[in-house]
């Protein structure tokens, strides 16, 4: 008796990732190979695509498996293909040596196309940069502002505050943040390139609350902040960066300005001396308050200076 062959009914991938209902109706999704050259990028992408260690591994794994999750497309008027979620796995493809990419098609408008496409990449990517947070919280709000309800013109300031809170709130609520962090993140794509990439760094970076400041002062003076950065190898505090703020608002912001503001010495910088209470209790009577102890410290660290001071004197 012969044995019969085994066969193994595996999933295409049409089916893993569509509905029924849309298998049926293949005009409302379809999972398709799409040729790679044909799908340009989203306009304006604000997520950066590195080639970076995490990169390398996901080239490694295309190449082993192919792109398991197809990427979401927009169709355009000219036949291409407009990347919505996917930008890293499309790359990775093309380090891989692929042509073709597994792709769902469709049908977007300008507004939902830009919202689809900041979520999917809010909610995939593991980190992101303060200037990625910036472009995609600015282009979710100006989508969702463009979505709402036409008005009358009379009305029209009113509204556009009401927008401007409950826009950002409606943001901040669907990425766990408040509706003024959103915003302070949106006013990060008013700083020049250079600023905007120290904002970037984590470390020997700049803050978001001082970034925030500066990038309300003017693009010319925003560039003699940096080359006063670079030059003192530090970035700006908060209360330096509103000090900045304050003196271009008032047209008296000047390099030699800048420079005395950036050569003070910041509370971070000054060197701290730390030791146990334990290491110094024991030196003095039971009785002696913190005070007193604190105070015959002082009075010995006067006499010991003192001493140095005179024994230098002769050494000299």
């Amino acid at each position: 008796m012969k044995n019969k062959a085994f066969k193994m009914n595996l999933p295409t991938l049409d089916s893993l990732f569509t509905t029924q209902e849309e298998r049926d109706n293949p005009k409302i999704l379809q999972v398709t190979e799409l040729p790679i050259n044909i799908i340009k990028d989203f306009p304006n992408h604000p997520f950066k695509v590195v080639d970076d260690e995490y990169m390398d591994d996901m080239v490694e794994s295309v190449k082993v498996s192919g792109v398991i999750m197809p990427v979401i497309v927009r169709k355009e008027a000219d036949g291409s293909y407009c990347m919505i979620s996917g930008h890293r796995r499309k790359h990775a493809a093309t380090r891989a040596g692929l042509e073709k990419i597994p792709s769902i098609v469709m049908k977007l408008t300008d507004d939902e196309a830009t919202l689809l496409m900041v979520d999917t990449n809010i909610n995939q990517r593991l980190s992101l940069l303060a200037s990625e947070r910036a472009f995609a919280y600015k282009m979710k709000l100006d989508a969702i502002k463009h979505q709402g309800k036409k008005v009358e013109e009379t009305y029209r300031p009113l509204v556009e505050k009401l927008e401007k809170i409950l826009s950002a709130d409606l943001v901040g609520q669907e990425v766990g943040a408040s509706a003024r962090t959103i915003q302070r993140y949106v006013r990060l794509t008013e700083l020049i390139p250079e600023l905007l990439e120290l904002a970037d760094k984590e470390k020997d970076g700049m803050a978001l609350r001082p970034a925030v400041e500066i990038s309300y002062i003017s693009k010319e003076n925003q560039k003699l902040i940096y080359d006063s950065f670079k030059y003192n190898e530090a970035t700006a505090t908060l209360s330096q960066a509103q000090l900045l703020r304050k003196l271009d608002e008032s047209n008296e912001l000047t390099i030699e300005k800048i420079e005395e503001i950036m050569q003070q010495e910041k509370p971070n910088q000054k060197e701290q001396f730390k030791t146990s209470y334990d290491k110094i209790r024991h030196y003095f009577p039971k009785n002696y308050s913190n005070e007193q102890i604190d105070n015959k410290i002082m009075e010995l660290l006067e006499l010991f200076y003192k001493d140095w001071k005179q024994k230098a004197a002769k050494a000299n």
